[in-house]
């Protein structure tokens, strides 16, 4: 480790020699100054780590120092030394961004330990996540290999999850290769349970079904509406478990997590088929039987996702509930602002229903634009993308105004993404479709190791688009490419986010349970 180079600012510093001293046996390298004019100086000439700072001295004071050394290094860390424990003072220092704060007299270990917060702190927290995952390695593995049910391999995605966002902030490529291993060892385990287990879910009185996208309304939704207060049920469209996990504490600045789950999307998971089947109650061989004129089939001409706000006025009548309700749906940057201008009227409704489309959108803008390509190059920096344009969304901005009312918040999700790697050759005739993660057609031909077939749609809960059709379904990361300009498309669309196939990444969501704090 390079020496760690400390500049120590304090008018009684002659009387602080044995702490000094103290500090550089330990490896530190401290310099030492007496008043808040040299300091600047210095740091304008020399590279410091971190700022020991008093803050009573005469001449300029440390309050006055620290706002200074700010505007020359806004990064660098520094710890207030004081011996005046006003409120105020503290307040103002904490305002002023300091690092960390002692009161006077401090001992050696105080400052050591300040010290190894401060610039030891991603070291050892990186040492502590590898043992700790490294410990938890055994028990995964062993969770995969015991015949996992549904609810079960919810807590085995939430765990990895967890260890692939804790690995994320450590300097450990060999073990995030490995947790990626187990990963995918997961996932291929769980398209051999999802192609054992899914037409049973279909039928209509499924008793080990776990809760999917056309239950989550009546199950999750209905169940959680407060009488008494406004009720905002958020549809992030195509928001992954681990996306809903960074922005969950934007949402905490605001709002307080009562409760949080997960359920399955149905398959495709794709925006047509869930959120559909979401807003209708069904699954999407039924909406076609009821709602013939609305339903479309990919092959068909026309949105195919026009019609949710009647599919939820059918559903709420059917569920015998008050029929009142908003239904925004945000497609652009103009429909955000009007959503935002607009939100304090929504009080007015018993519930409101607000669809955000922009994480579906950045999905499709990274496959088509290089320079997304590069800020979403992987699942951290998907994440992070994520995180930072919900912060800046006009979805935030409309949810703050709200926040001092008392308001109920319920946000899920129609179904993920998976980043995809592996290219599967599939043959069909003109009418197959083009997504890459799931096809139906007349005449499909492909290997049947490496997808999910459905040879009648209804097993699948899916209408029949033409006489013969027949549904597959890519597993893990591997993506639908035909042999026309083959070469191409698995160059052009490996490593993009895609959805409508079979992943923990695409099937298992979020649904969370928010209320103002």
């Amino acid at each position: 480790m390079n020496q760690i180079n400390i500049l120590w600012v304090d008018d009684e510093i002659e009387s602080l020699k044995s702490q000094i001293i103290f500090l550089e046996n330990k490896g530190y390298k401290v310099s030492a100054l007496t008043n808040g004019y040299d300091a600047l100086e210095f740091l304008k000439e020399n590279i410091v780590d971190v700022v020991l700072l008093d803050e009573s001295m005469p001449g300029i004071t440390g309050l006055e120092t620290l706002g200074k050394i700010k505007e020359i290094n806004q990064q660098i860390p520094i710890v207030m030394i004081t011996k005046n424990e006003a409120e105020n003072v503290m307040d103002d220092a904490i305002g002023s961004q300091i690092t960390d704060y002692l009161i006077k007299p401090v001992n050696p270990n105080q400052v050591l330990l300040s010290l190894k917060k401060i610039i030891d702190n991603k070291r050892l927290v990186a040492e502590k996540t590898t043992t700790a995952y490294q410990q938890q390695f055994r028990t995964l593995f062993m969770a995969l290999n015991d015949n996992p049910d549904h609810a079960e391999w919810a807590e085995i995605y939430k765990k990895l999850v967890y260890w692939e966002m804790e690995m994320s902030k450590s300097d450990s490529p060999e073990m995030m290769e490995i947790l990626h291993s187990q990963k995918a060892e997961a996932n291929a385990e769980f398209a051999k349970f999802i192609a054992r287990n899914y037409s049973s879910w279909m039928q209509p009185k499924a008793k080990d079904a776990p809760v999917m996208s056309h239950t989550l309304f009546a199950q999750k939704v209905v169940p959680n509406l407060d009488p008494n207060v406004p009720n905002f049920f958020i549809l992030i469209d195509n928001l992954r478990y681990d996306q809903w996990k960074v922005i969950q504490p934007i949402f905490a600045e605001s709002f307080r997590l009562i409760d949080e789950e997960t359920i399955y999307s149905i398959l495709p998971t794709s925006t047509q088929y869930s959120r559909n089947a979401i807003f209708a109650g069904m699954l999407p061989i039924d909406i076609e039987a009821k709602f013939p004129q609305e339903w479309r089939n990919d092959d068909e001409e026309g949105g195919k996702n026009l019609h949710e706000e009647y599919f939820l006025k059918e559903q709420l009548a059917r569920l015998k509930m008050d029929p009142r309700f908003s239904y925004t749906k945000v497609t652009n940057h103009a429909d955000g602002q009007h959503m935002v201008n607009n939100i304090h009227n929504l009080l007015d409704f018993p519930l409101n229903v607000i669809v955000y489309n922009f994480v579906d959108m950045l999905s499709h803008a990274r496959t088509e634009m290089e320079v997304l390509k590069e800020l979403a190059a992987d699942e951290i920096a998907y994440r992070s993308i994520t995180a930072s344009w919900f912060e800046h969304s006009p979805l935030y901005q409309a949810l703050k105004r709200i926040a001092d009312k008392k308001v109920n918040l319920i946000i899920a999700t129609d179904h993920g993404s998976v980043r995809v790697k592996n290219p599967v050759k599939v043959i069909g005739d003109k009418q197959t479709t083009t997504n890459l993660r799931y096809k139906h057609g007349r005449n499909l031909n492909y290997d049947p190791k490496e997808v999910l077939a459905f040879r009648d749609p209804k097993e699948a809960g899916l209408p029949r688009p033409n006489v013969n059709s027949s549904y597959i379904f890519a597993r893990e990361d591997g993506y639908l490419c035909y042999p026309n300009n083959y070469n191409y498309f698995v160059n052009y669309y490996r490593n993009t986010f895609q959805h409508g196939g079979i992943s923990l990444e695409e099937m298992i969501v979020p649904v969370a349970r928010m209320v103002s704090k």
